[in-house]
């Protein structure tokens, strides 16, 4: 199972390799300087979690971000609860721990205005419910998105707000606690604000 894992995940990272450097090789440079943002998802420390995220402008790259992060978060219920199957229920749902990578490209200049990306990573999830102890599986997460970086100030912070559609995979663990089933859903609509500055 973990070799299968590894093996997605691999041809994923491959993926997001080979489009970044294809989109990159097509471009025509202007501004030859690297540039590095940190990001963060402030909607998750209210989560009880956390979000930390890192993208560079590769030097030779006018459009495309390339990037990873990592995160953490109490799943609210309103989450919980679009999968009909699941709502109300009484299920508690964490993502312990996830590792991203991402791929942006921004349609005039990296990091301004309008861009569409791609996620591709893995969750790890903790489930548990009232007297029935808890349990834990793992997925995979292939997520196309659409945002637009706003700076509001003459300064390297921004806004990003964006939405996406997350494609996901069980790949290890169990979604059940002894006769109870949680119910995972293929396709997840997501929609957040980050917050960054670039340097």
């Amino acid at each position: 199972m973990m070799n299968l894992m590894k093996i997605k995940i691999a041809f994923l990272v491959c993926i997001l390799s080979g489009l970044s450097a294809r989109i990159m090789a097509q471009e025509n440079t202007t501004n030859p300087k690297t540039q590095i943002s940190i990001e963060t998802d402030p909607s998750t420390f209210l989560f009880k979690g956390y979000a930390a995220h890192i993208r560079i402008k590769p030097k030779k790259s006018q459009r495309v971000l390339i990037g990873a992060g990592t995160y953490a978060l109490d799943f609210p219920s309103f989450l919980v609860d679009m999968n009909e199957k699941n709502r109300n229920k009484g299920w508690n749902v964490r993502i312990q721990s996830a590792y991203s990578l991402f791929g942006e490209y921004y349609f005039k200049e990296a990091n301004k205005k309008w861009f569409v990306g791609l996620q591709a990573g893995v969750q790890n999830f903790k489930l548990n419910m009232d007297n029935l102890g808890t349990s834990k599986y793992s997925n995979l997460l292939l997520m196309p998105s659409l945002g637009y970086n706003w700076k509001p100030f003459r300064s390297g912070f921004y806004l990003k707000p964006w939405m996406g559609v997350g494609l996901n995979h069980k790949i290890s663990g169990t979604t059940s606690l002894q006769e109870k089933q949680y119910h995972t859903s293929v396709l997840v609509p997501f929609i957040t604000l980050h917050t960054g500055y670039t340097f």
